[in-house]
């Protein structure tokens, strides 16, 4: 069994145990709010991606074939699972789906250019992927549609 925290300062632990549910619901919000543009740029062609049809090309030169319908699977995870991820709707599923697909984009995209963003590397994907696994675990928490509607994977 865990011990209670020891905190250096006592007093703070009642401003941690009131703010920890809202940094937790702001950075669902951002964790799923980023995803929502990668999926419209791969399933719309919106903000400036390829649509189905060039990310599919892209994904077929990676290996991923057919290479449209991995471009429709990512795009529904990154924007659909997204927009769920954002409101805590199904978080559980939805997070742990982001998090392979963004496992597979630093392994398979990043991996081979190093570790910096800069370069291409897997920094930045790395980081997402490990923020989405955090979901995958823990869920929507106090302030998502899961908790209000009282269901959780």
């Amino acid at each position: 069994m865990s011990q209670p925290t020891r905190y250096y300062i006592p007093a703070l632990a009642s401003v941690y145990a009131g703010l920890t549910p809202l940094a937790e619901a702001l950075l669902r919000v951002v964790v799923g709010g980023f995803l929502v543009p990668h999926g419209a740029q791969k399933l719309f062609g919106a903000f400036g991606g390829y649509g189905l049809a060039g990310t599919g090309g892209f994904m077929e030169s990676l290996g991923f074939t057919p290479g449209v319908l991995f471009a429709f699977l990512v795009g529904f995870v990154e924007f659909f699972g997204g927009i769920a991820i954002a409101i805590g709707f199904l978080t559980r599923p939805f997070a742990l789906a982001a998090t392979g697909v963004l496992f597979v984009a630093a392994v398979s995209v990043h991996l081979a250019n190093g570790f910096f963003n800069q370069a291409g590397g897997w920094e930045f994907a790395g980081l997402w992927t490990i923020a989405a696994l955090y979901f995958a675990v823990r869920g929507g928490g106090r302030y998502s549609v899961d908790a209000k509607l009282g269901r959780e994977f």
